[in-house]
Parts: structure tokens; sequence; C-alpha cells
């Protein structure tokens, strides 16, 4: 069954189509206004909290935009670390001076992401009304708990996520607008905590890629991991532990071996992953094209072994200051991983006498034998962004089609949990040290005999740059505003946080 919803939100959004649609998590997301609900249904309850879904992974328009978590807006989320550059060379400068710590309220960027993960929250609470329905109507009380508590979960990692961001924000719970409440930083992180402890008791026990009903869908364990998260921005040390204890003692998850192709096909809903948004071309060549826009990250030039697959547009640039940190580890395996090189990148390496004999395996001829070339925009890429041209099905020559986007890893679990023990917190699910030393093994790292709550940082840095802004987060949380002055910028924790959008602003009265 479907149905179209129209909600009016005039302090957010203006006017919000949603969906309810087809079981698969993978398939796209199709509008129609002449069917309702039978709300005695099981299959159109499941419908409903796929409407929720569809706000992950969205539906390829015909403008190529993205109408999930769209392409502008994961970049801006994570461009202010020490990890990532923007690339692009004047090219969006707005885009390089957030990068750079000077804010322009009136940037489009600032206002999409603001906008359209807001649209995403609406949804997502429609849904949960829905469901409501299908409750009164008689469908099993217990699955419509579990769907709620699978959608609050989605909206308590988009409200994580835009808290980060901007500070104090608002939390919607319902659709009345005279309830919506704008809320400090630690309150949101609060408020996230508690949405998952009242969601935990009612979600599959199991790892999202073990659910057969919602391929990859959340399960305890996802709504565990951003419980996690939410303690972590509020140095809660023992509510991490706590909760990221619990995902490691439960035997369920395990790195991939294969560092290299988690980020790649083979990667798609690995044992690893405990959330990710799900694109597919469906294995054929030409039709429904479910897909992110990777082209943002991609190399500007580049000669694939697949002739004909496309470049992109080169807006993501692993930093100087990464690379060298990895180097300096003799981080062979996710260095190859996270960085696509160009020769003048290399060349640009060795400038630093420290670094003027690199290893042979930094190159810019990938594992899979693509080459990358030099670029007017930025000296490296995003591998972890990156899906060889191989691995594209024959005839979508698009970059990265395909691909998921992950969201949340086992190793980063494993990493939060050491670094709430190293801070402090009574060990839930053995030592930091064994924590630290899992992800360093599959890194082909030796083992360390004990671990500082710096290590861990540095273990954290090297494991999970570039992904989600994870690193900048965590500097901000600890003040380091060292660590975020590299490479001619100054970082002060004045500029934590982005202004609000100038179009909000003018919409919102709270916002002032």
């Amino acid at each position: 069954m479907k149905k179209l919803i129209y909600i009016k939100a005039i302090m957010l959004v203006s006017i919000v189509g949603l969906t309810s649609c087809d079981n698969k998590l993978d398939e796209p997301m199709e509008l129609d206004a002449g069917n309702s609900y039978d709300y005695t249904s099981a299959e159109g309850a499941k419908g409903a909290v796929m409407g929720a879904y569809a706000t992950l992974s969205g539906k390829k328009a015909s403008d190529n935009s993205d109408t999930g978590l769209g392409w502008e807006q994961i970049p801006l989320i994570s461009v202010r670390g020490d990890d990532v550059n923007a690339g692009g060379k004047g090219d969006q400068a707005p885009f390089t001076d957030t990068d750079n710590y000077s804010y322009d309220r009136s940037y489009w960027m600032y206002n999409s992401l603001w906008e359209i993960w807001y649209q995403r929250i609406v949804q997502v609470t429609a849904q949960m009304n829905e469901l409501e329905k299908f409750r009164a109507g008689g469908v099993n009380s217990q699955l419509i708990d579990q769907y709620l508590s699978e959608c609050k979960t989605l909206r308590a990692f988009y409200t994580l996520e835009i808290s980060r961001v901007w500070g104090k924000v608002i939390v919607m719970e319902e659709l009345d607008q005279s309830k919506l409440t704008l809320r400090s930083k630690d309150d949101v992180m609060s408020w996230v905590s508690s949405q998952m402890d009242q969601s935990i008791p009612n979600l599959p026990d199991m790892r999202p890629n073990q659910r057969t009903d919602i391929r990859g869908g959340v399960t305890k364990y996802t709504a565990l991991a951003v419980k996690a998260m939410a303690n972590l921005e509020l140095k809660n040390y023992q509510g991490v532990a706590d909760a990221a204890g619990q995902i490691i003692n439960s035997g369920k998850f395990t790195l991939v071996d294969d560092y290299y192709n988690l980020f790649k096909i083979p990667g798609k809903l690995a044992d690893e992953n405990l959330l990710e948004i799900q694109y597919s071309d469906f294995g054929v060549a030409t039709g429904n094209n479910v897909k992110h826009l990777w082209d943002f990250y991609g190399p500007t030039s580049w000669t694939p072994a697949v002739t004909g697959a496309n470049a992109g547009w080169g807006f993501y640039e692993p930093s100087l200051k990464y690379i060298k940190f990895m180097l300096s580890r003799n981080e062979q395996k996710r260095l190859v991983t996270s960085v696509l090189f160009t020769p003048d990148g290399i060349a640009k390496i060795k400038e630093d006498p420290a670094f003027s004999t690199l290893p042979s395996w930094v190159s810019n001829v990938t594992p899979d034998n693509d080459v990358i070339n030099n670029s007017a925009r930025a000296l490296f890429f995003s591998g972890k962004h990156y899906l060889p041209s191989k691995q594209l099905i024959p005839g979508r020559n698009d970059y990265g089609s395909n691909k998921n986007y992950i969201i949340t890893r086992y190793s980063e679990v494993l990493l939060m949990y050491a670094e709430a023990v190293a801070r402090g917190a009574n060990p839930t699910a053995g030592s930091a040290v064994a924590a630290v030393n899992t992800v360093r093994r599959r890194a082909g790292l030796g083992e360390l005999a004990s671990v500082t709550a710096d290590q861990v940082m540095d273990e954290k840095y090297a494991e999970l740059g570039m992904e989600w802004g994870i690193r900048y987060f965590d500097m901000v949380r600890l003040g380091n505003t060292a660590a975020l002055s590299y490479d001619g910028r100054t970082f002060t924790m004045d500029k934590q946080f982005l202004p609000y959008p100038l179009a909000q602003i003018e919409k919102i009265q709270s916002l002032e």
C-alpha cells in the first residue's frame, strides 16, 4: 500500500512530501496519492516504517540531486577536521572558508543541511504518527513498538548530527509546531540518549545484516551505538562504556579483515556495519538507480582501469597533516585505503625532508589499477569515498555508482569504548588496550601493552579519518584547539558551531 501525506511545518520547512513504499530498503521510492493504507495490515505498517528509512537514501532525482542525506550535506558536516580539507581551490569559496573556520550564514550549503535534515525529521515523525494508526487498527502492538523504535533511532541520529554542527537546535517529538523546543547541545544529547533507552528493548537483537524483514535495518545495537555517541558528546564516559560494552559483549560484530574493500561493494552490509545508507543500481546497466552523488569526492582526472568510467569534482581532500601522521606510523593498509595520491601530491610530501623517501606503495595507481592524475583542485582525494572502476556495473559509469555510505562501524564502537575506559570509566567489556589492539591487528600494526587516552585518540584519527567529521567533533569535545590549528588555520572554541543559516533565522524567531 502507498500513501502520500502532506505536512506544513512553517517553522522548519515548507511543504514536505511523505511516503511509505516498497518493502525492501534498497528499492526506489514511489509517490502515489491515489491509494490509502489499510490500517489493519501488518504489511501496510511495514510500508510506513519504510517511509522513514527512505529519509536515508532518498531517490536519485532527474537533476542528479540526492533526496536523502544529500551530497553536499555530509561533506559540510565533515570538512572542518584536521583529517580533511576542502578541495576546489577557489570554486565553492564559502565551503573552503568553512574549512578555515570563516563562516558565512548566507551560504546555501548551511541552509541545505539544516532544511533537508529537518525535513527528514519531519518525515520520520509523520511516519510514526501513521504507525500509531496501525496499532489502533489492530496490528500487533509489539511490531508497532519495534517500528516506532526504528524511527526514533533514525530521528535521534539526525538530531545528534544537527546539534554537533549547530549546538542549540530544535528537538521534535511531534508535529505540532507550538510544541517544538530549542534545546542546548547537552540537553539534545541527553534527549538522544533517553530516546535510545526507550527504543533498545523493542529492537531486534541481531546485526543489521541479519534482519530478513528489512535487510540492513536498525537493531538494538544501532541504537546502542547512537546512545554511545550522544554520551561521548556529554563526556559521560561511563555511559559510553556501558552502551558500547553491550555491543562488544554481544559477540555479534567482527571487523572485516579486508579494510580496503570494506568501503566498496564487498563491504555492503558487512558484519562490521551498524548503520549504513543503502544504494543500488539493481545490477543492470539502465533503469532505476538509487545512488549518492559521489562525484563530490572523486578525482577530477583519472585513467580508470575500465574505460569510460566518469571522474569526479575534487571537493574533498585528505589533509597533508593526516597523510604525514599515517606515514610516520607506517600505516600502509589504512593509508592506501583512505587516500588517493596524485603525482603532484606525492611530490609535495617529499618536499618535507622527513618524508623525502617514501615506500613504494605510495603511488598514484590504486590497488585496482585506476590511475589518479594531477588536478588543479586537490593534491589528494578520499579513498574511503572511492569505488574502483572495476566494481562498477557495466553500463553504469557514474563515479561510485552502487556504493553504500557507511555511517557507523564496529571499529568506532571499540574505540569509543577504549576512550571511555582510558578516561576513567569502569570497564564493562574488557580493557581499553584489548579494544584498541583489536583495531590495530586489522590494520597490520603491532599490539600495545598499555594505552593512554591520547593513544586512543591517535588510533581514532588513523581509523576514522574522512568519516562523518568524527575527528573534528572529538577535538572540539576535548578543547584541542592546537590540533585544529594547522596549515595556516587558527581554531578557537568560539568557532565550534556554524552560525544558523540566514534563511532559517528569517523563519524561526527563536534562532535570533
